[in-house]
């Protein structure tokens, strides 16, 4: 396969070197991602400055190339100036922090499986929840590199991606793997207040990224869902679809014959 390897933690960040090093064994992997980190920009495009790719050389030996850019930039140019033909797949990560919940409309992670979905190539974002646990970098490669090799021939309807998450532990104490929906729960509402030497307040957000297994913002039960599949140890796949427009609204409002004038 050839695949298009990103991240929103920079190009030299562990999870991505992990992922390319487990891949370009058996793949042809290109890595395109942000120069720096760019985690919690969604799915932002750069506009009003403009982006270079730099081409990098890992060890002295592999050519990689690092984007003044967002990930969603990444995904765009190197669909467009890198790849002669599209690839095969996209992967986003390995990130360190879960993707879960209403917290995937932050993450730039998801941001470049979602833009690589748009696009109409197949594509999955990977995350680690990080809670003071294991980062298995090299496990969780070893399993996005299997399950990489399983949907390969499997036709994701098109705009839809695999949103992918795994504990904080060995891959080898992972429970098993949890299709699963996404939480309502949302990024901390809670945030740090400081004063600056001027006296001045600021903030900081208390926690975000990683939620505990608490129900969702609705106050619904978590069963089924990203949040708590990963809360007793399960890896959560939730296909996750580009297109949020409510249907069922829809057919609702069209109801109301709503006029001009």
């Amino acid at each position: 396969m050839k695949i298009l390897l990103t991240n929103d933690d920079g190009y030299n960040a562990p999870g991505i070197l992990a992922l390319y090093k487990t891949l370009r064994s058996f793949h042809e992997v290109i890595l395109i991602a942000p120069d720096r980190e760019k985690s919690a920009v969604s799915h932002g495009i750069s506009l009003n400055e403009p982006m270079r790719i730099d081409t990098i050389s890992l060890n002295g030996e592999d050519q990689v190339y690092a984007i003044a850019g967002t990930p969603a930039d990444c995904v765009k140019l190197g669909l467009s100036e890198i790849f002669t033909t599209l690839p095969d797949l996209v992967i986003s990560g390995i990130n360190p922090g879960s993707n879960t919940g209403v917290n995937i409309n932050y993450s730039g992670t998801i941001g470049a499986a979602r833009e690589a979905a748009l696009n109409g190539v197949l594509s999955m974002a990977v995350s680690i929840f990080t809670k003071g646990e294991t980062l298995d970098f090299e496990g969780v490669s070893r399993f996005a590199a299997k399950i990489a090799d399983k949907i390969h021939d499997y036709n994701l309807p098109f705009g839809t991606f695999l949103n992918i998450n795994v504990p904080g532990i060995p891959i080898d104490e992972v429970l098993g793997i949890r299709i699963t929906r996404q939480a309502s729960n949302n990024v901390s509402k809670k945030f740090d207040k400081r004063t600056d030497p001027k006296n001045r307040a600021y903030y900081w957000y208390a926690r975000i990224g990683n939620t505990d297994n608490d129900p969702g913002t609705d106050g619904t039960d978590t069963d089924g869902t990203d949040v708590n599949a990963l809360s007793q140890n399960y890896i959560s796949m939730t296909p996750i679809r580009c297109d949020v427009t409510d249907y069922k609204a829809m057919a609702e409002l069209e109801n109301l014959n709503f006029k001009k004038n």
